[in-house]
C-alpha cells in the first residue's frame, strides 16, 4: 500500500511516481469523476481545449494529482486547493509538507510526490528524440554540445532526449521556469553512463543540492530531479479507473533507478 496518511512525517526520501494513461480512461469515467472531484475553476478551464484528446489529458492530469496527494494526507481529493509561483510551479495551498510536480503527454501522465524537498519531473515520448536533437544548438550548453558531437547519430538523438528531460526536470525543481538560462547549466555524461550537473556561478546554485535520474517508462523517457543529498528510493504507482485501487508497480522497471549525485 502507499505510505499511510498518518506516516507522512516518515515518508523521508521515498519518492512516489504516479502515472496513468489518459487514453485508457473512457469519457464517461472522466466525466463522472470530474464532477465529483474537480473544482469549478478546473472544469471551466477544461472547456477551452478545442480538441477532445487535449481536454482528456488536462482532466486526467488534475484527477491524478488530487487522488495521488490524498494517499499521503487526510484531505479528500475534492478538497485540495492549489497555488502557483510567478513562474508557474504548482504547490498545495496552504503548503502541507508535500511537494509535487507533473508532466504529461497525450499518452502518459506522471505526478511525482515527495515530502519536504523540492522536486521536478519531465517525460518525453521516445519517438521525439530526433526532433529534440535538431534543436540541440538552441537548448544545450557548449559542454553538452561538445559531448553530443562525439556521438553517432542514433546515440546523439538518444542523448539529446535524456539531456532535455534532465534539464526540464531541473528547471521545474528550481521552480524558475525558462527564466533559468538553458545554456548556463550542463548535465555532463561520464563513460559509465552516469552524469553530473554543473552550473554557472550566475545561477547561484550548488549542484551538490540536487540529484537526478533517468529511465524509460511506457515508451517515454522520464527524468527526475530532487533537492536532497540523502539516499533516495523510488516507488511507482498506476492510477487506474475509479472502480480500481491504485496499483503498486515495483517490477515495471528492470531495476531501481540510480540517482546521480553532484559534487561541490
Amino acid at each position: 500500500m502507499p505510505v499511510c496518511r498518518e506516516d507522512l512525517k516518515e515518508m523521508g526520501t521515498i519518492l512516489n511516481l504516479w502515472y496513468t494513461h489518459p487514453e485508457h480512461l473512457s469519457q464517461q469515467v472522466i466525466a463522472e469523476d470530474c464532477e465529483q472531484i474537480l473544482s469549478e475553476e478546473e472544469l471551466t478551464r477544461s472547456k477551452v481545449f478545442p480538441f477532445e484528446k487535449n481536454r482528456r489529458e488536462y482532466l486526467a492530469t488534475r484527477l491524478l494529482v488530487r487522488r495521488a496527494l490524498s494517499h499521503y494526507h487526510p484531505l479528500p481529493p475534492q478538497a485540495w486547493k492549489f497555488q502557483t509561483n510567478r513562474f508557474g510551479k504548482p504547490a498545495t495551498d496552504p503548503h502541507c509538507g508535500l511537494h509535487f510536480n507533473v508532466s504529461n503527454t497525450s499518452k502518459l501522465i506522471v505526478c511525482l510526490i515527495g515530502n519536504n524537498f523540492e522536486l521536478g519531473v519531465d517525460i518525453e515520448p521516445l519517438d521525439r528524440a530526433a526532433d529534440i536533437s535538431t534543436l540541440a544548438p538552441e537548448i544545450f550548453s557548449p559542454k553538452e554540445l561538445a559531448q553530443l558531437d562525439k556521438l553517432s547519430d542514433p546515440e546523439k538523438s538518444d542523448r539529446a532526449l535524456s539531456l532535455w528531460t534532465l534539464k526540464e526536470s531541473y528547471i521545474k525543481a528550481r521552480g524558475l521556469g525558462l527564466s533559468l538560462p538553458l545554456k548556463k547549466f550542463s548535465f555532463i555524461f561520464e563513460q559509465s553512463n552516469k552524469f553530473h550537473l554543473e552550473t554557472d556561478s550566475s545561477l547561484h546554485d550548488d549542484p551538490a543540492n540536487w540529484q537526478s535520474c533517468i529511465f524509460n517508462l511506457a515508451e517515454h523517457r522520464c527524468a527526475l530531479t530532487v533537492g536532497s543529498s540523502m539516499d533516495t528510493h523510488l516507488q511507482i504507482w498506476e492510477m487506474r479507473p475509479p472502480t480500481h485501487a491504485p496499483e503498486h508497480r515495483p517490477n515495471i522497471l528492470p531495476s531501481q533507478p540510480v540517482f546521480c549525485r553532484n559534487l561541490h
